[in-house]
């Protein structure tokens, strides 16, 4: 098991490449890593990039770097693309923390059991169980900006105490005074990860190249 998450045998094997000659690894997320997919390919010859699908990192870089130099290249670029997306190493208890900060600040008279970055939560962006005092967070907000991540979370936490849409539920959400904006926000954020998911496999983008060979 690597330190950047536990490897997938999903390796292409040659004749199974991708365009660019590309072989295929995948590394589910954990201990404060992402699901990370690395793209070995011929095309690339002196360059290695990052960028993020939705809450999966994917990682581009020529196919002849190998053995301790690519793992050492591999972590580089997680800890470069991680500090541009904060909440993707937030862990649940951190999840937690945040919340309970926020019912303080806006006198939210609820106490969450439980809050936790999702996987399966791809038309919603949060869900609570009021019975129980869970809360679930679409792990999609991980690269979202805090206030808007801080948006959802007020208004799940409004649902413990409010399970429906009435005044009572709006005025207590309301509190949190960029709700509206962070609505706008995610109709925009949404669209936006609908159109990458339907770039193709080999666009690059978003977080530049780093140079591997002179």
């Amino acid at each position: 098991e690597s330190s950047l998450g536990r490897r997938n045998s999903s390796i292409s094997p040659p004749e199974m490449a991708g365009r660019g000659g590309a072989g295929i690894e995948q590394r589910s997320a954990g201990d404060g890593v992402p699901e990370i997919e690395i793209r070995a390919t011929t095309r690339r010859k002196k360059t290695a990039t990052a960028w993020w699908q939705g809450s999966t990192l994917i990682i581009a870089m020529p196919a002849r770097v190998r053995g301790e130099e690519r793992e050492k290249l591999i972590t580089w670029l997680v800890e470069r693309s991680k500090k541009r997306r904060p909440h993707v190493a937030a862990s649940d208890r951190d999840l937690l923390e945040r919340a309970q900060g926020l019912t303080a600040l806006y006198d939210i008279d609820a106490e969450p059991a439980s809050i936790r970055f999702v996987g399966n939560q791809t038309k919603r962006w949060g869900s609570c169980t009021a019975a129980t005092a869970s809360i679930r967070i679409s792990d999609r907000l991980r690269h979202v900006p805090d206030w808007v991540l801080d948006a959802v979370l007020v208004h799940e936490l409004a649902h413990l105490v409010h399970p429906d849409h009435s005044a009572a539920f709006h005025s207590l959400a309301d509190r949190y005074p960029r709700q509206a904006e962070a609505s706008l926000f995610l109709e925009g954020y949404q669209l936006g990860l609908q159109m990458s998911s339907n770039r193709m496999d080999d666009e690059e983008e978003d977080e530049g190249d780093l140079e591997v060979f002179d």
